[in-house]
């Protein structure tokens, strides 16, 4: 459990709603409030209203894919970390994330591994 901030919050954005609801759950279960909202438009509202400590975006998404959603994000919050978690796996896909403005990139199920993201790119904001 993430131990300096009491809930830390993050955005959750992809337009499986199954996936959504596990990975909800799970981070709820790990002391993290997750808001998940299935599109672009969803997110670009959410992150004007609200703060949140992480972003994490699936690729594709109905109304814009995530990479323009992530450099859209980029354009009025820099300093928020943005983790793609997608099916789309391959070394191409990767380097659109990045470039797009993404700190990290992890491929669909690895959810072991989104948990280990989520907890250290927290942990580095809250460091900051």
């Amino acid at each position: 459990m993430l131990s300096n901030v009491l809930r830390p919050r993050v955005l959750y954005v992809d337009d499986d709603e199954d996936s959504r609801e596990m990975l909800s759950l799970v981070l709820k279960d790990r002391g993290i409030e997750t808001k998940a909202v299935g599109t672009a438009g969803e997110a670009l509202s959410a992150i004007q209203a609200e703060h949140f400590e992480l972003y994490f975006l699936d690729g594709w998404l109905p109304d814009l894919d995530g990479f323009e959603l992530c450099r859209q994000m980029r354009d009025f919050d820099s300093q928020t970390p943005i983790l793609f978690f997608s099916g789309a796996g391959c070394d191409a896909d990767k380097k659109m994330g990045y470039q797009a403005g993404a700190n990290d990139y992890v491929v669909k199920p690895d959810v072991p591994h989104l948990l280990g993201s989520i907890t250290q790119l927290i942990a580095h904001t809250q460091n900051a």
